[in-house]
């Protein structure tokens, strides 16, 4: 691969996930090209070929896969339920895979993609984008410095109030399309909190469905004890008039406090691209760190924010397609990710705490 002979990436989806992530992201790597679109609303083929002249579109997958031999990556950004047949579909065809999170409803058929992957020789890469957070990059920096001490309790919120439901598959009832927070943004904090903190060992869960008309879970809470002795406390939820810190993180020497979320989804959704200053955030967002007394009425010192950088995420893949560096997120990652996920709603349904090998 070379700048001159950009890796061909053909995009199934082209709702949020492949309008708003995935192609401004695949456009703006270098050593990737967007070169196919894959969807049949004639609406967003118009949307893609406007904001992408050139790319050429596709109405089902199977019109992408008959040609493979012209394309270098497969990126999969279509409802949850398509993940694991489309996945393996371009795997059988000899193409690499980006899957967007989930990247299957439960850890044995995420395994058993890893092992297809790996027995084709081929990459198998899940986008968990939000490992490139502002605050996610800022806490690791924290925690790699021991800014906190020994590290006790995890506190991590993604909350919004929507006390409406929207409808469509992401909120639908229908175990099949595997919808729900639990599966939507649990699948993010989940795996953040596995890759600061380790495996875990125990998880309870509470799974509740609040607004009326709604059929999925919309407020849940999940417990995890990871097995180095650190407790996480996860919240997802569409029901939070009034927002609570996105980290809270309790250390033997100090603690470190963050509110608001990472900008990228925001400039991604208004249009904007990556470029200077991308992912910064003003000083009046800054975390604090210290111990004895509240943020909110000026404890702690303000900690600058590191940049948001989903932009990596695929210039790692990129990398890894040339031989140059590692896999950004594997398959058997997801997986661990999905045994929680799945133990966690064993905990809500059962009412139990789930112990995990």
């Amino acid at each position: 691969m070379t700048a001159a002979t950009p890796l061909r990436v053909g995009l199934i989806g082209y709702g949020l996930a492949g309008s708003v992530f995935h192609a401004p992201l695949i456009a703006a790597t270098e050593g990737l090209a967007l070169d196919t679109v894959v969807t049949s609303n004639p609406e967003r083929q118009r949307q893609a070929r406007g904001e992408f002249p050139g790319v050429r579109l596709a109405a089902t997958p199977d019109e992408l896969f008959a040609r493979a031999g012209e394309l270098d990556l497969i990126v999969i950004a279509s409802p949850n339920k398509t993940h694991v047949p489309l996945a393996t579909a371009a795997l059988e065809a000899g193409l690499p895979v980006v899957v967007d999170k989930p990247v299957a409803g439960t850890a044995a058929e995420a395994r058993t993609l890893a092992a297809l992957a790996e027995d084709r020789g081929l990459l198998l890469s899940v986008f968990q984008n939000r490992r490139w957070d502002n605050d996610f990059l800022t806490l690791r920096a924290l925690l790699e410095d021991g800014a906190l001490g020994e590290v006790r309790r995890f506190e991590s919120r993604f909350e919004r109030w929507r006390p409406r439901p929207k409808g469509g598959w992401r909120e639908s009832g229908d175990p099949a399309e595997i919808g729900g927070l639990l599966y939507d943004l649990g699948s993010h904090i989940v795996d953040q909190a596995l890759v600061l903190f380790g495996p875990a060992a125990e998880v309870y869960a509470e799974a509740d469905v609040r607004r009326p008309g709604a059929e999925a879970d919309d407020d849940t809470f999940i417990a995890l004890t990871h097995a180095g002795g650190v407790r996480s406390h996860l919240y997802v939820s569409a029901t939070t008039p009034q927002l609570g810190p996105r980290f809270r993180v309790l250390g033997s020497e100090a603690g470190y406090v963050k509110y608001g979320l990472d900008p990228q989804e925001g400039a991604l959704r208004e249009g904007l691209r990556p470029g200077p200053k991308w992912g910064a955030e003003p000083e009046s967002l800054y975390g604090r760190v210290g111990a004895g007394e509240s943020p909110l009425t000026g404890g702690g010192t303000p900690v600058p924010t590191l940049p948001g950088d989903y932009p990596a995420y695929y210039a790692a893949v990129a990398a890894a397609l040339a031989g140059t560096g590692p896999n950004p997120v594997t398959a058997l990652e997801a997986a661990a990710a999905l045994d929680v996920l799945e133990a966690a709603r064993r905990s809500a349904q059962e009412k139990v705490t789930v112990t995990l090998r």
